[in-house]
């Protein structure tokens, strides 16, 4: 007897549903390694915060344009743009209660605004947590600036502190010891945790174009009634734990807290907590998600977590499903108010929604980042990163 024939047009589509998901996610990312790169290519900003500042031949000279570009519930957060120019020419980090001038230790110190810039590329290890005053922006461009090898940025009781195309990657826990904390407070500091940037009590915070992988702790832990953040156009790989927003249930004074999570694309070797949330309201909008295992967005305690324009490609082998509620029964979760508007879903996954689906006719909040179709969102994301290639002179 012949055996069943297959139809080889058939066999064809197949074969290009099942690759095609990762295949976009390879592209995607290729795309944004070659974005500004080739020669003599002009110069391309994709969303509405790179709009704000890029492609401007003058950036060297004009540096603090950036501070009015925020978006989102970081909006108005200026950094040290009332401030002088503050050039980092030394990269070491060994004195922690005299800090010396010129590293960057010094500059986040001073009892001023601040735009802190580098003198050159800079691998910088830092000894004990970086602890941040206000009115500070950090700003790589120009330069290859990292922190690696060392602790963390610690952004406590502060606000209106804007960090900028720094890589941050293999941050590890720190014993503490005696730290200056301002220009006249030296005390005893505790352990740190290992995160990359820790945002306690602190409000009006921007992290744009960062690059992070591979902390002890989380990426970004925000927490203790924190607000009014952004996180936009950074570049998240390597890493388990990564964005934590909410550290317990017995703090519901982080009802307060607002996060935008806008244009970032979470990449290779992530797990979950893309972000995870507690309390608060979080606003995630046009980002690329190509890899979990977990889960990508979770939560508990009642937070509102409103996901739109977003691009999400289940791995396969992982979880499809994109959200998880922290072990509580479906009675309880299913008022909490996590609404999937626009989102691509792509191989698989899917968003479990829950609660008011009319969230926004009784929302009276800061006004929220308009979501692109999702179909754009791996132009949106293409210049993700702390790599901008920017020179003084051209285009950046």
């Amino acid at each position: 007897m012949e055996g069943t024939r297959c139809n080889p047009v058939l066999v064809l589509f197949f074969i290009f549903a099942a690759i095609i998901p990762s295949l976009m996610a390879e592209i995607a990312a290729v795309d944004r390694k070659l974005v500004d790169k080739k020669k003599n290519a002009p110069c391309v900003a994709y969303n509405c915060i790179d709009k704000c500042w890029r492609c401007d031949p003058h950036w060297a000279k004009n540096r603090k344009r950036l501070a009015d570009c925020a978006k989102g519930f970081g909006h108005g957060t200026y950094g040290g743009k009332m401030g002088r120019i503050y050039v980092v020419n030394d990269s070491s980090d060994k004195d922690m209660i005299n800090p010396k001038p010129g590293t960057l230790r010094h500059a986040v110190l001073l009892a001023e605004p601040l735009w802190i810039i580098f003198s050159g590329n800079m691998n910088i290890r830092l000894s004990q947590e970086l602890i941040f005053t206000c009115d500070k922006t950090i700003d790589g461009r120009g330069w290859e600036v990292h922190i690696s090898g060392g602790a963390g940025f610690m952004l406590q009781f502060i606000r209106n502190i804007i960090i900028h195309a720094i890589h941050m990657y293999d941050i590890v826990e720190k014993s503490g010891g005696m730290i200056r904390s301002e220009t006249d407070h030296v005390g005893i500091r505790g352990k740190s945790d290992g995160d990359a940037i820790s945002v306690f009590k602190s409000s009006q915070i921007w992290i744009d174009h960062c690059s992070f992988a591979n902390s002890y702790d989380g990426l970004i832990d925000i927490v203790a009634a924190s607000t009014n953040v952004t996180i936009s156009n950074c570049h998240f790989v390597k890493h388990d734990k990564a964005l934590l927003f909410g550290a317990s249930a017995e703090m519901p004074e982080d009802k307060i807290m607002k996060v935008t999570i806008a244009y970032n694309h979470f990449g290779k070797g992530l797990t979950q907590r893309l972000p995870a949330v507690r309390y608060g309201f979080v606003h995630v909008v046009n980002n690329d998600y190509t890899q979990w295992q977990s889960y990508a967005i979770g939560g508990g305690d009642g937070a509102t977590i409103i996901s739109q324009g977003n691009r999400f490609i289940a791995p396969d082998g992982a979880c499809k499903e994109v959200t998880n509620r922290r072990q509580v029964p479906q009675s309880v979760w299913r008022k909490w108010t996590w609404r999937s508007e626009g989102d691509l879903l792509l191989n698989g996954a899917y968003f479990r929604e829950s609660g008011n689906p009319h969230w926004a006719k009784t929302y009276k909040g800061p006004a929220l980042i308009p979501a692109q179709p999702a179909s754009t969102v791996a132009q949106l994301t293409k210049s993700v990163g702390a790599y901008l290639g920017c020179k003084e002179g051209v285009p950046c």
